[in-house]
């Protein structure tokens, strides 16, 4: 077997999950840090796993015509985004084929034709919640270096919506160092329609809550409890979830505040929300009184547990879930395919995961039917995905 050396030339033939760019030297597959499918880049091993090499680029000798200057001066160092080095049409290509390879590779899907990804309005400027961290001993705020959990001092994120930048500022002008007991503390910040708020555990200030509006419904939350960041595609990314379902009984999966589960209350009879943080759970009360909602009922349960508790539900003719990155745990998956909902609209934060538990869904009875994208995400590798399926028996 030849030895691959410490640097070396490679072409990077496509980008893959995880946002690497992927090429083949000796019969080593190398994944490359923020590549542009294209790139023909000097690169030096940072890890190896038997043929598998992990490579930073050390000069790039002849660019994709893809590649374009980062907009972020702290692009490389910053943790943040690792998709700035390729224009917003080719950040958009990737995250389609990002889904596809997923599907295929992990899946073992191949009839679901070219997946659409839904550009964001806006591909700067967009991200309406954040998470900065301290470093206390240097009196750093902002986002963790690549690799790492050293602190990038950030003044400036164009990615951030303009409240959040102008509370950064405000932060780090104020900020007293001393009031945090722990060396790498977290403050996380959150902006609606209504103001801005902020929670950090090591802060004893109450936590302001904050609005928006999703299709017609007013959402309440605050820095504390999980929203999405983008809210230029939610309204997009709720009507695609639920398209024209409807009938007697739905069911919401990890219903955080309630983005899909009011929009529910209009086309079923009844809709069943499940979510296992308390704090999201007295929002979801909240906009559930808000929106008159008297057709929802929500559980404050583990999902798996709720699962296993209420095998016997009857009648569902709708099952929306909207899991955190890792997935569903394979037995959570089977005891919705016992359910037998007619239809499962499957949204996810990560392709590789959606996949593996399409699978499950798919020999448990059902047909992927459609696959869509939406760029919740831009300047990273991270994309949103709703994936509807069908019951066939």
């Amino acid at each position: 077997m030849t030895q691959i050396p410490t640097e070396f030339e490679i072409r990077i033939d496509k980008i893959v999950p995880n946002g690497y760019g992927l090429g083949f030297v000796h019969g080593y597959a190398v994944f490359v840090s923020l590549a542009a499918k294209g790139d023909l880049a000097k690169v030096r091993v940072r890890e190896q796993k038997g043929r598998t090499v992990f490579a930073e680029i050390v000069e790039i000798i002849e660019p994709s015509p893809e590649r374009v200057a980062p907009v972020c001066r702290y692009f490389g160092s910053c943790g943040g985004c690792d998709f700035q080095q390729m224009s917003y049409a080719a950040q958009l290509a990737a995250k389609s084929d990002i889904i596809g390879d997923s599907l295929t590779r992990i899946g073992k899907f191949s009839d679901f034709g070219s997946v659409k990804v839904t550009a964001s309005p806006n591909p700067l400027g967009y991200r309406t919640r954040t998470e900065w961290h301290l470093d206390t001993i240097r009196s750093r705020i902002g986002y963790f270096r690549r690799f790492s959990h050293d602190v990038v001092d950030i003044e400036q994120c164009p990615v951030m919506a303009g409240p959040l930048a102008d509370k950064l500022k405000e932060i780090r002008s104020s900020i007293e160092w001393h009031q945090f007991a722990g060396d790498r503390p977290s403050i996380e910040a959150a902006c609606g329609s209504s103001g801005i708020s902020v929670f950090s555990d090591e802060i004893f200030e109450p936590t302001d809550e904050i609005s928006v509006e999703v299709d017609g419904f007013k959402l309440s939350f605050d820095a504390g409890t999980f929203f999405q960041a983008n809210p230029l595609l939610i309204d997009e990314l709720v009507r695609c979830a639920i398209g024209e379902a409807g009938g007697e009984t739905a069911i919401d999966l990890y219903s955080g505040v309630g983005l899909f589960s009011l929009p529910l209350t209009r086309r079923f009879q009844r809709v069943l929300a499940v979510e296992g943080n308390p704090r999201s759970v007295a929002f979801a009360e909240i906009n559930r009184v808000s929106a008159q909602a008297d057709n929802l009922k929500i559980d404050e349960s583990d999902v798996a547990s709720w699962l296993e508790d209420n095998r016997e539900v009857e009648g569902v003719d709708f099952l929306l879930l909207d899991p955190p990155r890792n997935g569903c745990q394979k037995s959570s998956l089977e005891l919705i395919a016992r359910l037998a909902p007619h239809h499962i609209s499957y949204v996810s934060c990560d392709p590789s995961t959606l996949a593996r538990d399409l699978r499950v869904l798919c020999d448990k009875g059902y047909r992927l039917v459609t696959v869509t994208g939406f760029d919740l995400f831009p300047q990273t590798h991270h994309v949103e995905t709703v994936a509807r399926l069908e019951r066939m028996r």
